[in-house]
């Protein structure tokens, strides 16, 4: 029978029980490429963590040592307090959820899920009975008759998922599990995994490039970028204090702004904008701070530290309204505003005046690129 682990609905930190998965130094090297290079990464036991990246950063590398299919060149992989290095993927008690699915071709949605129970030569009423269970809990109870051709991409994906917790691991790996699937199922099924992870208080590491995905499914999340963990933290950490500019570009829309610091803060186009900036920046040296549009303050010109300029361009996008604002010296800032508020109703070449949310200002760099 399936374990269940109630979990507060609030967003869980590392559980008492310690460290789940340590990886020490990683290394893997393709020829001349290095496909993933010095990673460090801990994972606390019933914590959900997302590699996050373009394609080729090495986060399904990363995933694929872990699960025991790829040979890492440097470094160990600890489980359980346990050295799995070196361990073939059967012995390690992780559950693989691939990309394409990989359900095979000329089994039944039963025969799929139902598949590493009967190779490890469990009892038949003990594998129905464990079938029917997965089945309903991933809402495919009704179409364990079908073979995969049969089945839409979502229903595909939930035989895979429940295939991947047959064998009762410890350990859940996906690999973009539903980077085929359209944006309205995404949406649903992301919401149904992480419910299902936590009812069943198991470890997940999930990779995907999808940034919106990785904010919703996650505890934590490490940002990848050429082969190494540019950036790990929560989503809201990730968010408003992305540790680079890489980072906070990838992370959603952001204003990245060349400023020059100043003792109270910053100076973008002749205008003083507050910020603590750490010791040891001169008065007049070069930095990159950000804004989230979100924080772009709209306001009346006579505002101190205020910019002025005019609507660009006026995108509705539901719940919001997003306004490019041209300010002088070819500065361009992004602003989101409520659909409803007064400036959704600005038009294009309207005058207009902004302020940061000077809490939400954040130094990125001292040396802009």
């Amino acid at each position: 029978m399936l374990q269940r682990v109630n979990h507060s609905s609030a967003m869980r930190s590392v559980q008492p029980g310690g460290s789940h998965l340590v990886i020490e130094g990683l290394r893997k090297r393709f020829g001349q490429a290095v496909a993933v290079d010095q990673v460090d990464l801990t994972i606390g036991r019933g914590e959900f963590v997302t590699l996050l990246g373009d394609s080729g950063c090495g986060k399904t590398t990363l995933l694929r040592m872990i699960a025991g299919f790829t040979t890492p060149d440097v470094g160990r992989i600890v489980c359980n307090d346990e050295d799995v290095t070196h361990l073939p993927p059967a012995a390690r008690r992780m559950g693989f959820v691939f990309q394409s699915y990989a359900l095979f071709p000329t089994k039944t949605a039963e025969q799929n899920i139902g598949f590493a129970p009967r190779m490890a030569g469990r009892p038949r009423a003990e594998i129905r009975n464990r079938v029917r269970e997965l089945a309903e809990m991933v809402e495919i109870d009704k179409l364990l008759d079908r073979y995969p051709h049969e089945l839409s991409g979502g229903q595909q994906q939930r035989v895979a998922l429940a295939r991947a917790l047959a064998s009762e691991p410890d350990m859940l790996l996906l690999d973009e599990p539903m980077s085929a699937l359209d944006a309205r199922i995404r949406t649903k099924l992301r919401a149904e995994l992480r419910s299902l992870v936590d009812r069943l208080g198991i470890t997940a590491l999930y990779v995907t490039h999808d940034q919106e995905e990785a904010l919703a499914l996650s505890d934590r999340i490490a940002v990848m970028r050429a082969g190494r963990i540019e950036q790990i933290g929560t989503p809201n950490e990730i968010y408003h204090c992305p540790s680079s500019r890489f980072v906070a570009e990838f992370i959603g829309v952001s204003n990245i702004l060349k400023a020059k610091a100043s003792g109270g803060g910053v100076i973008i186009d002749g205008k003083l904008w507050p910020l603590q900036l750490p010791p040891g920046i001169a008065d007049d040296e070069d930095v990159t701070v950000m804004i989230r549009p979100e924080h772009v303050l709209c306001c009346t010109p006579d505002e101190q530290g205020s910019l002025s300029g005019t609507v660009e361009t006026i995108t509705f996008l539901g719940s919001t309204v997003r306004l490019v604002i041209a300010c002088a010296n070819g500065l361009k800032i992004v602003a989101d505003h409520a659909s409803t508020s007064h400036w959704s109703r600005l038009e294009r070449q309207s005058p207009i005046a902004i302020l940061p949310d000077y809490r939400h200002l954040v130094l990125l760099e001292r040396k802009p690129s």
